[in-house]
């Protein structure tokens, strides 16, 4: 999939186009059918399909105050919409003076010059130009002044544990925000991920036989990508991209403020089931969360550690059901 993150790296004899717009925060199952959807059309049609979205979160620029917290970090919207079977994204730089562009400026410059769109695919509520004064009615009168026929899509999605009647990415961040990361991924279409580097920590998991990933923000500031979810002990796969060997690994992952210590700062840290022997210092590693084991317990008394350590050890004996892993083989009695 190609990826552009202005109009000038799109090459002049690309299209024509099928393109639709949007945040993509998630790349939820909705996300990834409409995509899918226009990837076909643009087959039949002798297209190319496009995604045009956005970076930062267009609200963030507006109202920064009441932005949401991104289920996904730019890496992993790219990768995912990649998945989807798209020829390119367009990933603008979204800033106040992009923002000040009129309904038409914004359709001619960057999906009738730039993209040469044939079919623009969007939703009822679509919203566009400074403003927001671009409505779905704007579109179709843009796209018979210019050329183009406007596609309207429709709710998708019904996630099968409780009906709810929408795919949306606010849904899943309410979803993350119970610490329900089973229910997000039925959403999602696949485990929520964390994304981050791996930083040093306080040691206490390895002086308690649980030596621990941190995930910390990289050198250059960019913080761990992805809704960090309610504070507990999850399930999931620690991933190693660009490895051979030891890329997919069974973790049991904790978030909060270790209690226990009276920490203060929030943090996600996985322990790799049955693995001492791992250095992952400055390595960026991807979590990949599959169920929430128990919330975050603070333990008092004299025999504080003693009871902490039992319940990391059957946290370890609940990640490997959760996971499907077996515990190892015992080495044999000589």
């Amino acid at each position: 999939m190609l990826r552009w993150t202005d109009l000038a790296e799109v090459p002049a004899d690309f299209g024509p186009t099928v393109v639709t717009i949007g945040n993509f925060d998630g790349v939820h199952r909705g996300h990834v059918a409409v995509c899918r959807a226009i990837a076909e059309r643009a087959r039949e049609e002798h297209a190319r399909a496009v995604a045009v979205t956005f970076d930062p979160h267009p609200v963030a620029v507006h109202r920064p105050d009441e932005a949401p917290e991104l289920l996904t970090g730019v890496a992993d919207r790219l990768e995912l919409l990649a998945e989807t079977g798209l020829d390119a994204v367009l990933l603008l730089p979204y800033s106040l003076e992009f923002a000040q562009q009129t309904p038409d400026e914004f359709v001619r410059r960057y999906l009738v010059e730039g993209l040469r769109a044939r079919r623009v695919v969007v939703g009822r509520d679509v919203r566009f130009g400074r403003g927001n004064a671009g409505t779905l009615d704007t579109m179709i009168e843009l796209g018979e002044r210019y050329g183009f026929v406007v596609e309207v899509v429709g709710d998708v999605g019904q996630t099968p544990h409780d009906g709810h009647a929408r795919w949306s990415s606010t849904y899943v961040r309410e979803l993350l925000a119970t610490g329900d990361v089973a229910a997000a991924a039925a959403v999602l279409g696949r485990p929520h991920r964390l994304r981050g580097v791996v930083v040093h920590g306080d040691a206490r998991g390895r002086e308690l036989g649980f030596p621990t990933a941190n995930l910390g923000p990289a050198a250059d500031g960019t913080p761990v990508q992805g809704m960090v979810p309610a504070d507990g002990v999850y399930a999931g796969w620690l991933r190693r991209p660009g490895r051979e060997t030891d890329a997919v690994l069974p973790a049991a992952v904790s978030i909060g403020t270790n209690p226990t210590f009276d920490g203060a700062e929030r943090r996600v840290e996985a322990y790799v089931l049955d693995r001492t022997d791992l250095d992952l210092y400055g390595e960026e590693v991807v979590l990949e969360l599959v169920e929430r084991l128990r919330p975050t317990l603070r333990f008092d008394g004299p025999d504080a550690i003693e009871r902490l350590v039992a319940t990391m050890h059957d946290d370890v004996a609940r990640a490997r059901v959760a996971l499907g892993v077996a515990r190892p083989a015992s080495p044999a009695a000589g």
